[in-house]
């Protein structure tokens, strides 16, 4: 009887670690994501990129801004009305940073393969807009991918280390006038102090990131 029911428990606890097995084989992502990215979480490096092409006519890997003490890296495009929004904010920002000394350099990339949205549109646009940050088109879409991003705009703030200290919204209203929260602008004064900003993560909004659909 005893040789029975050591059998039947040696059964059950081999069943419950093969179930506990396939749970982290099928999300094994889930601990190590942010609370509302499934790719990165605080703390984690910035991915690197290759060389891409610019609306000034250069092209900028990751490594190009090795010498800034800040990295704000926003994904971005001209087709979101909310993308638009945020344009004059985040070139105030960059402008603002410059003329306080601050070596903080904003990084703008946009992935979406929609005719508005291509280098050619980028830059007249930026041209006609004068924005201050530098911007990138990556048709591969990697970078978007590397970095987790769901929205347009969705901003991560890297210190000096370029490990993650922020990533989520700009700040807390689309509408400029009612913004009381200043997400990236607090988690950019803290990065440059190497402390950690009060808030570290929220919810980006706008639009999708248009993602291609892959084939299979």
């Amino acid at each position: 009887m005893f040789s029975t029911i050591f059998s039947t428990t040696h059964s059950k606890v081999a069943i419950l670690f093969l179930m506990i097995a396939a749970i982290q084989e099928a999300v094994p992502n889930v601990t190590q994501a942010g609370e509302y990215n499934q790719v990165l979480s605080l703390g984690d490096a910035m991915p690197a990129w290759e060389p891409l092409p610019a609306v000034d006519g250069k092209q900028y890997s990751s490594a190009s801004f090795a010498d800034a003490d800040v990295v704000v890296v926003v994904f971005t495009c001209r087709s979101c009305p909310t993308a638009l929004d945020y344009e004059e904010r985040v070139s105030r920002l960059q402008a603002d940073t410059i003329a306080a000394g601050q070596n903080v350099q904003i990084v703008a990339i946009c992935v979406n393969r929609v005719a508005e949205d291509r280098l050619s549109e980028l830059t007249r646009h930026a041209t006609e807009k004068k924005l201050a940050f530098t911007y990138l088109y990556d048709e591969s879409q990697a970078t978007a991918k590397a970095f987790g991003a769901i929205f347009t705009p969705e901003f991560y703030v890297f210190g000096k280390s370029r490990k993650l200290v922020y990533m989520g919204a700009f700040d807390d209203n689309t509408d400029p006038g009612l913004a009381r929260d200043h997400f990236v602008a607090s988690a950019v004064k803290a990065a440059l102090t190497e402390s950690k900003p009060a808030i570290g993560e929220t919810i980006a909004r706008g639009c999708r990131v248009r993602y291609a659909r892959e084939r299979k």
